[in-house]
């Protein structure tokens, strides 16, 4: 692993790092990953996203390995189940809202043939490289989570505000938002 003066600044524990030099910012088609991931984005709202990475595991083996036709036809016993989950974030509102949207996932993916063809016309299928000097510099939200965000509401995806959007488009590879002094934020940029 490359020295912390080399990584992106909120990459602060070893989970955190992990995550970082593994994971963030890699180009993602795979849908159980994308749905995965839109779902762990949706349940960080209003939390630290170190909390989720703590309960990932957590999240997979309630969710069933995130398998979005399981998780489609969850009904009164499975949500009863998830509310009493003591590892993962038990908001009644943030569960219905990863039932809700499996249903919706399922309905992108008849559509467009994958929900990875849905999402990267958003950019063109390719990501969108970010310059970024500071972790200050790196926004909260864009035009194109905007949209995506907009679309998905108007699908009837639930937990997908902008501000989720733009932390998931980052979290897929969508845009590298890692700094321009981080050693992960060249690699990604040559994919």
């Amino acid at each position: 692993m490359n020295s912390a003066a080399n990584r992106c600044a909120w990459a602060r524990n070893p989970l955190a790092v992990a995550y970082h030099d593994r994971e963030w910012g890699v180009a993602t088609r795979s849908d159980r990953r994308l749905f995965e991931l839109l779902i762990l984005e949706g349940a960080q709202a209003g939390l630290a996203w170190d909390t989720i990475l703590a309960k990932r595991e957590n999240y997979r083996r309630a969710f069933h390995g995130f398998d979005a036709k399981r998780i489609a036809r969850y009904g009164a016993a499975e949500r009863r189940r998830l509310l009493a989950d003591a590892g993962i974030v038990r908001n009644r509102l943030k569960i219905e809202a990863a039932i809700v949207n499996a249903q919706r996932f399922l309905e992108l993916q008849k559509e467009f043939g994958s929900f990875a063809a849905y999402l990267w016309g958003f950019v063109e299928g390719k990501p969108l490289q970010g310059r970024r000097r500071a972790p200050a510099d790196v926004p909260a939200r864009s035009d194109v989570s905007d949209a995506l965000s907009k679309d998905l509401r108007k699908r009837g995806f639930k937990f997908v505000g902008s501000t989720i959007m733009y932390a998931f488009m980052q979290a897929v590879g969508m845009v590298n938002d890692h700094t321009r002094n981080c050693f992960r934020h060249r690699e990604l940029a040559k994919r």
